[in-house]
C-alpha cells in the first residue's frame, strides 16, 4: 500500500511515532516492567530463589543482545513493519506459554521466546523507524516514542491487581492475548522511509524523480559513515559502554524495586505504586531531554541524566522503614535521569554516526548494552540472597552511574559535525 504524495494535514511520520508509542507502551508493561510483580508470587509457588528468578531477565537480555545486530541489519534492509508484526506475535505467544509453565526450564524457555519477540518490536526497530522519518525534530519524535516505554509502567498496578485477585498465570494469559489483539493491528501502520512515499523527513514534500518512479532523495549535511567506520570509532564505544552502565542499573532497579521495598516493610500495594511511578516519571526525562537535545549538547544532557541516576540510587541506599518519605525524591531523580538517558543515547548515535546504517549500528550498540542487562538484575538478586538486604547494593550501583557520566562526557568531538550539534 502506497501513501498519497499530496501534502497531508498530519505528516505521516507522526502516525508512525504514535503506533510505535502504543506498541512499546504495551510491550514494555507486559514483558518488562510487570515482571517485578511476579517475583514474589513465583518464588512462593515454586520455592525458587530470587537469583534463579532474576536469571530469566538475563536470558531475555542475552537473547535480545545476541539478536540485536541481526535485527538492526534486517530493519535497514527490510524495513520495520514485518519485523514488528512478527515480534508482537512471538512475544504474545511467549506470555501465553509463561502462563502454563511448571518447571524452571519451562520458565526460562518462556522468557527466551519473549526475548525473541521483544527483539523484533522494541527499541532498535522502533528507534530506526522514527529516525528515518525525522531530522530537525528527531529528538522530540524519539522522546515521544520512548515515552511509551516509560508509560508502560502504568500497567504494573493492573498486573499486580490481576495477580493478587486471580493468580499470576491468569495475568500472563490475559497479557498475551491482549498483545495479539491490540498490538498486531498497530504494526500495520508503520512504514520504513518517507522518501519511498515522496516525502522528505519532517514533512517536507519532494518532487518525484522524472521517469524513475523511485523514492525521492533528501539532501542532508549529516554524517553518514560505513558500518565498519562506526564500529571502530571511539564515539561508538563511549556511547555503548555508557549504555552498559545504564542497562546494568535499570535492569536491577526495575526487577527488584518491589522486593526491596517489601524487605524494608513497605506493603505490596504501595511498592507497586512506586514501581509504576519510576517508569512514568521517566517520561518527563524522555520528553524533556529529547526536546533539550534538539537545542543543546547531547553530551552534556546525557551526563546530567547519569548524575540524576547516581543521586537517586545513592539516596535509595539510605532509605529504610523509617525514611520512606524520601521515596518521592528517589522517584523524581532516578526516573527523570533514566528516561533522559534513553533519549539522548539514541540522539548521540544518530548525530555521531548518521542514519545510512543507523539500524545496524544501533543494533550493535544494543547488543553491547545487553551485557549490563544480563548482569544487573542477577547481581542484585544474588546480593539479597547472600546478605538479606539491597541497601548496600544501591550504593555500588550509584557508582556505576558515575562511570556512565564520565564515559559520555568524554566522547571525542565528531569530525564531520558542526559545533551546532557538538558542544
Amino acid at each position: 500500500m502506497r501513501l498519497s504524495q499530496k501534502h497531508p494535514k498530519v505528516f505521516y511520520g507522526w502516525w508512525v511515532v504514535g503506533a510505535c508509542f502504543l506498541i512499546v507502551l504495551y510491550a514494555g508493561g507486559a514483558t518488562f516492567f510487570g515482571f517485578t510483580a511476579l517475583v514474589e508470587p513465583i518464588a512462593n509457588e515454586f520455592g525458587w530463589s530470587y537469583a534463579q528468578i532474576s536469571l530469566a531477565t538475563s536470558l531475555r537480555a542475552l537473547g535480545m543482545g545476541l539478536l540485536a545486530p541481526l535485527i538492526g541489519f534486517l530493519v535497514d534492509r527490510w524495513g520495520p513493519r514485518r519485523l514488528v508484526f512478527s515480534g508482537i506475535f512471538t512475544a504474545g505467544l511467549g506470555l501465553i506459554f509463561l502462563s502454563r509453565i511448571s518447571s524452571l526450564g519451562m520458565f526460562y524457555a518462556a522468557f527466551a521466546l519473549i526475548s525473541l519477540g521483544r527483539s523484533m518490536c522494541t527499541m532498535t526497530v522502533m528507534a530506526t523507524a522514527v529516525s528515518n522519518w525525522f531530522r530537525k525534530r528527531a529528538g522530540t519524535a524519539t522522546g515521544i516514542m520512548v515515552s511509551g516505554i516509560g508509560l508502560g509502567g502504568l500497567m504494573v498496578p493492573l498486573i499486580t491487581m490481576l495477580t493478587d485477585t486471580f493468580d499470576w498465570q491468569t495475568a500472563m494469559l490475559s497479557l498475551g492475548l491482549g498483545m495479539l489483539a491490540f498490538c498486531l493491528p498497530l504494526s500495520l501502520v508503520i512504514r520504513h522511509k518517507p522518501e519511498q512515499y515522496g516525502y522528505l523527513p519532517d514533512g517536507e514534500v519532494s518532487s518525484p524523480i522524472v521517469g524513475g518512479g523511485g523514492p525521492a532523495s533528501a539532501q542532508s549535511d549529516e554524517v553518514n559513515i560505513t558500518v565498519r567506520q562506526g564500529l571502530t570509532s571511539r564515539a561508538f564505544w563511549h556511547i555503548s559502554l555508557s549504555a552498559i552502565c545504564h542497562s546494568f542499573i535499570v535492569g536491577a532497579a526495575i526487577t527488584h524495586i518491589m522486593p526491596h521495598l517489601s524487605s524494608i516493610g513497605v506493603v505490596r500495594a504501595t511498592s507497586s505504586l512506586v514501581a509504576t511511578a519510576l517508569p512514568v516519571t521517566s517520561v518527563f526525562g524522555r520528553l524533556g531531554f529529547g526536546w533539550l537535545g534538539d537545542r543543546v549538547s547531547k553530551r552534556w544532557t546525557a551526563t546530567a541524566a547519569f548524575i540524576m541516576m547516581f543521586l537517586g540510587l545513592f539516596l535509595l541506599g539510605y532509605i529504610d522503614s523509617s525514611a520512606t518519605r524520601l521515596l518521592p525524591i528517589v522517584i523524581i531523580l532516578f526516573g527523570i535521569g533514566w528516561g533522559g538517558n534513553v533519549t539522548t543515547r539514541i540522539g548521540l548515535l544518530r548525530d555521531y554516526l548518521g542514519t545510512s546504517h543507523f539500524g545496524t549500528l544501533l543494533g550493535f550498540c544494543s547488543g553491547v548494552m545487553m551485557v549490563g542487562s544480563i548482569s544487573g538484575a542477577p547481581v542484585a538478586g544474588w546480593a539479597f540472597d547472600k546478605w538479606g538486604s539491597y541497601q548496600g547494593t544501591w550504593f555500588v550501583y550509584s557508582a556505576v552511574a558515575l562511570v556512565g557520566a564520565v564515559l559520555v562526557l568524554s566522547i571525542p568531538p565528531s569530525p564531520g559535525r558542526s559545533s551546532e550539534f557538538i558542544h
